[in-house]
């Protein structure tokens, strides 16, 4: 039997397919997984699978990324996945051409005609016995990968599919749904947006034994229903209600997720649950703790800087930055989380951040002058710059990224040099270092990537209040959530037009846009408005949350 798992990243996908092979395994069937522990067998498919996901090849277009992709699942074909099915009793596949089809048609927008024929081609005749499709809410699934990098995290290049922003994965669910209602004689979806893991890995073995003999519509009757939706009802209050009792539902299997959907999250109702998972997953409650000022979160910090000192550290920004005991914290976390500390201080031209500055040293050190203007800053960067051998020597990533980082936001020819020095190695960070720049060589930049890499180029608008940014942001805004993003606590009549006229289409961003706004009057009746939208939607769940809070204390 060959089957192979499909889905959205962070669908749950590759921990499922790992654990029913190992389940399966130990029924004593021969089992063989051509991409286990999520890396292919074939070292020339996971290096083409590099390729395509290094964001140095921006230009990469929608048709030869398709190619791409499928000449990735032919040589695992050819390599490794014909030859297991000569010897193999079961063969897993976490992807197959499948994943190539959904990106160029529901997330690139090519043509179904044109792709059709070349998925046909690649496929050389091989058909999946049966196709899992695992399905999730995209809100969940980046959730659960940003817990995953919070845990452990990863230095690395961003992904280039991911420069397109959130709604590529909300694309790809729809296309993948589509494809499975399509063949229902060979897909079968499973819902992992409520599922307990053990279980749900059981129904799967079960449903694949059962496909043997009766097929997808013997397997599909193996596999859980799907869970209703819950839905908030009753407004603001109702709906930061339904948070805190998914929470309490989630802490016991997913206690990472539980206390990522608090963070930012202060008072009655949010600190005993936070506490209650602070020993279970400390890195990922610190990290929630990030600007909050009140009583309970600096006694979170305490309890926790020594297990999650780089989280605690990250944390000291906004309202909580201007504590004695911020300073003395930073001061002392210097040493075990120099590179939190640098990205704490970052904009900060005051006397103790200098002084925790003169901690750091190397990376850390450029890092923490970040979006600083003046010769102080220059002098650290200056002698940063001539250990490296001077802009010539920004020709790999962690150091091109550490450069772009150090100049921030900064104008002048000086730091237009070491953005171009940087830009071969990590064009990604030196757009994003234009943040806040209004002027000619930023806004090329910007155009000239804006078709590729729409999130970092939004991101890079963060705060700009110029014609020239609007006009970017109604360009992309139709696929692209994060121009509202840009807009954060704007409050013109053009940004409140921007939010008023896509809050249907994307409330949970419409909303994010306010911050300290969500606590006016017009932040709440926004808000209202796009629960009816989206009453479903765990952030607006956690917006209302902070809305609710009777001080209103918040991350803003």
């Amino acid at each position: 039997m060959f089957i192979v798992f499909e889905g959205i990243d962070g669908s749950g996908k590759t921990t499922l397919s790992n654990r029913a092979a190992a389940r399966l395994r130990e029924r004593g069937l021969a089992v063989e997984h051509v991409r286990e522990g999520g890396r292919f067998a074939s070292q020339v498919t996971q290096a083409m699978r590099e390729l395509g996901r290094d964001a140095r090849n921006l230009a990469l277009s929608p048709r030869a990324e398709l190619m791409l992709y499928l000449g990735r699942e032919v040589q695992l074909l050819d390599e490794v996945t014909r030859p297991a099915l000569g010897r193999a009793d079961v063969v897993f596949a976490d992807r197959f051409v499948y994943t190539a089809e959904a990106l160029a048609v529901a997330g690139r927008g090519l043509d179904a005609a044109e792709v059709a024929p070349l998925v046909e081609a690649a496929a050389g005749g091989v058909t999946p016995d049966l196709v899992i499709l695992v399905d999730v809410h995209p809100r969940l699934a980046r959730a659960r990968r940003r817990v995953s990098k919070i845990i452990e995290p990863v230095r690395r290049p961003p992904s280039r599919k991911g420069l397109t922003g959130k709604a590529l994965q909300r694309r790809l669910r729809a296309g993948y749904r589509a494809m499975a209602a399509r063949a229902p004689e060979r897909w079968v979806v499973v819902d992992n947006n409520d599922a307990d893991l053990d279980a749900l890995v059981d129904a799967v073995v079960e449903a694949i034994l059962a496909a043997r003999d009766g097929g997808a519509a013997a397997a599909r009757a193996r596999l859980p229903a799907p869970a209703p939706i819950r839905e908030a009802t009753g407004g603001i209050a109702g709906a930061a209600a339904a948070l805190l009792a998914w929470i309490d539902r989630r802490a016991g299997r997913e206690p990472g997720l539980a206390a990522y959907f608090l963070g930012g999250l202060a008072g009655p109702g949010i600190d005993d649950r936070r506490e209650a998972l602070a020993s279970e997953v400390p890195t990922v409650v610190a990290a929630g703790l990030r600007a909050l000022d009140d009583p309970a979160s600096w006694r979170l910090r305490r309890a926790l800087r020594d297990q999650a000192p780089g989280r605690i550290a990250a944390s000291l920004t906004g309202p909580a930055a201007t504590r004695d005991e911020a300073a003395a914290m930073l001061h002392d976390l210097a040493g075990p989380a120099p590179r939190e500390v640098a990205s704490a201080l970052r904009g900060r031209d005051d006397d103790v951040a200098w002084a925790v500055r003169a901690r750091l040293d190397g990376n850390p050190a450029m890092s923490a002058v970040g979006g600083i203007a003046g010769a102080r800053a220059w002098e650290v960067r200056d002698r940063w710059l001539a250990a490296q051998g001077g802009v010539d020597g920004l020709d790999d990533f962690e150091t091109a990224a550490t450069a772009c980082s150090g100049v921030g936001g900064v104008a002048g020819p000086r730091a237009w040099e070491v953005r171009a020095g940087a830009r071969a190695a990590a064009p990604i960070s030196a757009l994003t270092a234009t943040r806040g720049l209004d002027d000619d060589r930023a806004w090329s930049w910007r155009t000239k990537m804006v078709t590729r890499a729409p999130r970092a180029v939004m991101r890079s608008l963060s705060g700009l209040d110029a014609p020239r940014a609007w006009d970017l942001r109604e360009r992309v805004i139709a696929r692209c959530s994060e121009a509202l993003d840009s807009i954060l606590g704007l409050d013109d009549t053009a940004a409140w037009r921007l939010r008023s006229d896509h809050v249907d289409t994307w409330p949970a961003a419409a909303v994010k846009s306010l911050g300290p706004l969500l606590a006016s009057d017009r932040g709440h009746a926004l808000l209202e408005r796009a629960l009816r939208c989206a009453p479903d939607d765990l952030a607006l769940w956690r917006y209302a949350a902070m809305a609710a809070s009777p001080d209103g204390r918040s991350r803003w």
